[in-house]
């Protein structure tokens, strides 16, 4: 396959849930403004894939991470993938994200980061992006109201093609170049 026809692709999960993120908040100077922090373990995983070349994103929100949801989150990057073209998947060495999952889906690789280099997966910075703008500080009821808030979350910065590209993009992964 040509370099020019590869499109590189940045996988991971996260969980987000009831023991959520607390962050620096505006308020009047002199007050000292309260969030709650809440003691509930529900919690959601949210797959996310990214591909900085072309804005596409790809995921699922599921109640727990095993092989079988990375499957089909594959399949969802895979199908997301242009005809004629194949997708390199970046991830990191969790033990669902195994190598054989990938033999599955003709157009599509996977290839692991070394262990312990989360800065080499551009995809924790979009975590980080939406626990900063969109999920901390919140209360959740449930985990509908969980998934809810993720999938807005996940949407919203989904939303701009120019965001995703931007906040994804390493000079590294320039393969025609």
């Amino acid at each position: 396959m040509a370099l020019d026809r590869v499109d590189i692709w940045f996988q991971d999960e996260a969980r987000f849930g009831q023991q959520n993120t607390t962050t620096k908040i505006w308020a009047e100077k002199g007050t000292r403004p309260r969030v709650v922090q809440q003691q509930q373990y529900t919690y959601a995983y949210l797959f996310g894939a990214v591909c900085p070349t072309n804005g596409k994103t790809e995921a699922i929100i599921a109640p727990f991470s095993n092989m079988e949801i990375m499957k089909e989150h594959l399949a969802l990057i895979a199908n997301a993938t242009e005809a004629g073209r194949h997708a390199v998947v970046i991830m990191d060495g969790a033990s669902w994200h195994q190598e054989y999952l990938g033999d599955a889906f003709p157009n599509l690789s996977i290839i692991h980061i070394p262990p312990y280099s989360p800065e080499l997966n551009p995809i924790e910075q979009v975590w980080s992006w939406m626990r900063q703008n969109e999920i901390a500080n919140r209360v959740f009821r449930d985990y509908d109201d969980i998934v809810e808030k993720c999938a807005n979350a996940w949407n919203h910065f989904r939303s701009d093609i120019n965001r995703v590209i931007s906040l994804c993009s390493r000079s590294w992964t320039n393969l025609t170049n």
